[in-house]
């Protein structure tokens, strides 16, 4: 798996696993929303100090950005839909 699906698949598991919105993500990382989305689909190459604020944003170290999946882990799901509920 290249490096950018590595990194598009960490960072929708992770964010999805905390209930974070990508723009909440975003807001969070100080990146834009839009970016974010990009980053998910593989088709940005983030620099490594973008890696690092995604990082401190969800809390994690910097290299779980780069795990590789293991060989039966599903595909990170999505949030759902909408607004949350108050």
């Amino acid at each position: 798996m290249k490096a950018t699906a590595l990194v598009a698949w960490n960072v929708r598991k992770l964010r999805v696993r905390r209930a974070l919105s990508q723009e909440a993500l975003a807001v969070d990382a100080g990146v834009d929303r839009s970016y974010v989305g990009r980053i998910e689909r593989g088709v940005e190459n983030p620099t490594v100090e973008t890696l690092e604020r995604l990082a401190v944003a969800l809390d994690i170290p910097v290299t779980e950005l780069l795990a590789v999946p293991k060989a039966n882990e599903r595909p990170p799901a999505t949030l759902r839909k909408g607004r949350k509920k108050r």
